[in-house]
Formats: structure tokens, sequence, C-alpha cells
């Protein structure tokens, strides 16, 4: 099941929006980051670590809270679960695996967990690692994390 693990290519010339869209598996994340208004800051110096959710994870939400999240009301709903995907600097898979809750950017902890090969971070599967950009690295999720309401 490990197919990236250890290949850490070379920075990337693209940042985590450009690396994202080239990768083809984030068409809804791209959407949801235009919505969110987040394309200009993780096109930005960064570095960030971004686990991004695949087409995939986005289609394992309920019904409608997708669409609801892209309705201009409800942007600041959408950019507090974008930024629970992000993580401030640069960190590899490996590094991941050390962490136990890593605070993000959207200010709440996620839980980091490792079960033999499979490593998850807030309940997501981490199904593709260290995807390198010139200000980051992606690490591709299989759902959608949402940060607990107070």
């Amino acid at each position: 099941m490990s197919n990236h693990d250890s290949n850490i290519s070379p920075i990337s010339s693209k940042n985590l929006v450009d690396t994202a869209a080239a990768n083809g598996s984030f068409h809804t994340l791209g959407k949801a980051l235009e919505a969110a208004e987040l394309t200009h800051v993780l096109s930005g110096s960064g570095p960030y670590t971004f686990f991004a959710p695949t087409d995939a994870a986005f289609d394992k939400l309920p019904k409608g809270m997708l669409e609801n999240w892209l309705k201009p009301e409800n942007k600041a709903e959408l950019v507090s679960v974008l930024k629970y995907h992000l993580l401030p600097g640069r960190t590899t898979a490996m590094e991941v695996e050390k962490l136990t809750a890593p605070k993000m950017m959207q200010g709440q902890s996620a839980t980091v967990k490792k079960e033999g090969d499979t490593l998850s971070i807030g309940g997501a599967n981490i199904t593709q690692r260290d995807i390198v950009s010139s200000n980051g690295v992606i690490h591709a999720i299989d759902t959608v994390i949402v940060p607990t309401k107070h």
C-alpha cells in the first residue's frame, strides 16, 4: 500500500495550488479553495503542509454539505474547514509520524496515528505522501477532516 513513501522528489517550481491542480485528484479542493479565497495564501511563500482531501474524500461528505460550504454566506465555515487541513511549515510524512496532535492553522489540533503502514490525521488516512511543491508539501487524504464546533 505504500506507493510513494520513500521517494521525496526535489523541490518543485509549482506552488501548492498549482501542484494540487496538476495532480488531477484535487478538482473539488480547487473549487473549495477558490470559494474560500485561499488560493492566494497557498500560492504565497509559506511553507505549508497541506493534508489535501482528494475528490473521493469530498464525495464521502454527507449529501449537500459541500454545496452548503460553497455558498458565499458560509465562507467563514469553509475557511475554517480548509485551514484545519493546513499545518504551518514543511513537514514530510516521516516527520508527521512523530507528531501526536499538531496545531493546525485553523487553531485546533488534529490527532496523528500510525497503525502499521497506515498514517492518519484527524481520522483521515494519508493515501499519497510527500507531493512536493515550491512552498510546501501535500499529503493526500481520503476523508475531509472537519473541526469540532465550539
